[in-house]
């Protein structure tokens, strides 16, 4: 049967070549959509790595409008008392302040330039925004990879008047790594309540990089004015200290794999005045980022399991033409004793000779294909999210600055490879889709006797 079967396959060329490239472009798909699905858990991976088993503190808008200014107001007290939790392995804090750089300037862009004798430029000259942090490598801005650490260290828990600045701050003002900076209290910011004027000289331990990705119409927004720094020095700036100020949010690490429901759900005995916070989990902070890798896990789902269904469709239907055009073969083979079994078994052979140099071939051209389609997806899924981002956001108040940024990020790049488990998934499941489809399209044959058959042939 065998020997037979090669024989068909190498005579019927043209129909043989017919069925190879159906095999051929379905098996392509099908390794594209599921070495992309791959790659996209893999991205997500790396990407929420950090963030995966935690989750947020954060004021409830609804019914606590925050600081002056809007910012987060938690009590530190209450953070505490969740970090005592069992179930806490480690927690990240902020405080976000504003003060002035005592003898430095500012970044300036022509789009944030204000009327050099108005309030603004008069009291916020030399104003930048602090974010207080007791470990910036898990800080928000750096999760979501708007900053980027270039040079020396993250900021960690104990550390005290330690800075990080970014590198064109840095460089405007010609610091570096290892430099003091003076940073002064600004007694018309809103939010400095106790009308605090304290100057706390502090050491610059990292350069970080990053660009605004939308305009911004304040200094203040440009990543170049944002200062990371320890707690002790955002709560100094408004006369405050770590245990006496109030925190912007504070994200939870959950230990091993604790369900993040049932922890949230027991810290709802704490005595913690809970209408006061929202506790939303870590990466619901990237809704864009999270859209974008569902939309392309959908898409190479699709791509995966329509190429095996279409496959499946389109073989039989061959198939079955091909059998019609072999029922007198078939009765003959019958006749001579040969039993249906055999002849099943000869048409999957046939199949296989006409498959394996599809596999091969469709290995070879996903290796050097997978990459384009995966960043034409890629593009698709997020020009589409962009444009649904600008659309709301015309219509909303929200600024320039660095968190917006992180929570409208997409992802930027998919490292899309063919891996040898992939191959093999492949193989298996189209191997199964084809060998159902021939016994679809052989079954109605080889029901009838070489009488009928013949009978069909005339």
């Amino acid at each position: 049967m065998i020997k037979n079967a090669f024989h068909y396959v190498t005579r019927k060329k043209l129909k043989s070549l017919i069925i190879m490239s159906v095999i051929l472009i379905m098996t392509t798909l099908s390794l594209i959509g599921l070495s992309i699905k791959d790659s996209t858990e893999k991205a997500s991976e790396e990407t929420f790595g950090n963030v995966m088993n935690s989750f947020i503190m954060e004021i409830n808008r609804q019914v606590n409008p925050g600081t002056p200014r809007g910012g987060g107001n938690i009590k530190g007290e209450d953070i505490k008392k969740i970090s005592e939790v069992k179930s806490i392995d480690h927690y990240v804090k902020r405080i976000n302040s504003v003060a002035d750089l005592a003898d430095h300037d500012i970044i300036e862009t022509p789009e944030t330039k204000v009327d050099p004798s108005s309030d603004r430029a008069k009291y916020f000259k030399r104003t930048v925004m602090l974010t207080g942090v007791n470990d910036s490598s898990k800080e928000t801005k750096f999760v979501s990879e708007s900053y980027k650490l270039v040079e020396g260290e993250h900021l960690k828990d104990g550390d005290v008047s330690k800075v990080i600045l970014h590198k064109e701050l840095a460089e405007k003002n010609n610091l570096k790594v290892g430099d003091t900076i003076k940073i002064k209290s600004n007694v018309y910011d809103a939010d400095n309540e106790k009308g605090a004027d304290e100057t706390v000289e502090a050491e610059i331990i990292g350069l970080f990089d990053g660009e605004n990705n939308g305009p911004v119409t304040a200094p203040q927004e440009l990543y170049q004015n944002t200062i990371m720094t320890d707690l002790n020095t955002a709560a100094k700036v408004y006369g405050n200290t770590e245990d006496t100020a109030v925190y912007q949010d504070a994200t939870f690490f959950v230990k091993g794999d604790t369900s993040l429901e049932t922890v949230v759900k027991d810290l709802e005995k704490l005595d913690i005045n809970w209408s006061m916070y929202s506790l939303v989990k870590s990466t619901s902070n990237f809704p864009a980022l999270e859209e974008s890798i569902s939309n392309i896990s959908s898409i190479a789902n699709t791509l995966f399991i329509g190429s095996l269904i279409f496959a499946g469709v389109i073989v039989s239907l061959l198939l079955f033409l091909w059998m019609n055009a072999r029922k007198k073969e078939i009765a003959i083979l019958l006749s001579l004793g040969i039993s249906k079994g055999q002849i099943l078994m000869q048409l999957i052979f046939e199949v296989i000779f006409i498959s394996i140099p599809a596999f091969i071939a469709s290995t070879i051209i996903a290796k050097y294909t997978a990459q384009i389609f995966g960043e034409k997806i890629l593009s698709k899924v997020s020009g589409d999210i962009q444009k649904q981002i600008e659309s709301q956001s015309s219509s909303s108040q929200l600024g320039g600055g660095a968190e917006v940024d992180g929570f409208n990020r997409t992802l930027t790049h998919l490292d899309v490879n063919i891996l040898t488990e992939s191959i093999v998934y492949v193989v298996i499941f189209m191997s199964i889709v084809l060998l159902v489809s021939v016994i679809i399209a052989s079954i109605n044959i080889l029901k009838k006797n070489p009488k009928e058959l013949l009978i069909d042939t005339k």
